[in-house]
C-alpha cells in the first residue's frame, strides 16, 4: 500500500528515498506532549519525493497489515537509515554552500566538519 503526503511548505532538504517516516497524533489543539513523544508510530518508508512550488509530495510505502491512520492532525517526522548514514564525509574534495533566508541579522558562530579520506 502507498500513502501520499502532500505539504504546502518546503520539505526538509535532508529527506531522501529510504528514510523512515514517523507520526504523532496531535489532536485538535495542534500540539503534542513531549513527555509522550516516544509514542511515535512508523508510517512507512519514503519511496519517492516530488518537489513542486506549493505542492510537495512524499510517497511512502506502508507494508503494515493495519490501515493507515487518519492523516489529519498528525505531526510528521523522519529518521535516516543508519546503515547508510553513519560515517563522516568521504573523499578528497568537498564544497559547502551556506544560505541564510532570514530577514533578520544572523551571526554564524561556527562551522565544523569530519572528513575521512576514501582511498590513497
Amino acid at each position: 500500500m502507498q500513502i501520499t503526503l502532500t505539504f504546502t511548505e518546503q520539505l526538509n532538504n535532508s529527506l531522501q528515498v529510504g528514510d523512515t517516516v514517523w507520526y504523532l497524533n496531535t489532536g485538535h489543539a495542534g500540539g503534542y506532549d513531549t513527555a509522550k513523544s516516544s509514542l511515535a508510530k512508523k508510517l512507512g518508508i519514503v519511496e519517492e519525493i516530488i518537489n513542486q512550488n506549493q505542492n510537495n509530495q512524499v510517497i511512502i510505502s506502508n507494508n503494515f497489515s493495519n490501515q493507515p491512520p487518519n492523516l489529519d492532525n498528525i505531526f510528521v517526522m523522519f529518521s535516516k537509515d543508519n546503515r547508510a548514514n553513519t560515517s563522516s564525509l568521504v573523499g578528497y574534495y568537498a564544497e559547502v554552500s551556506l544560505e541564510n533566508d532570514s530577514k533578520e541579522k544572523i551571526e554564524l558562530f561556527s562551522v565544523n566538519s569530519e572528513i575521512a579520506q576514501s582511498s590513497k
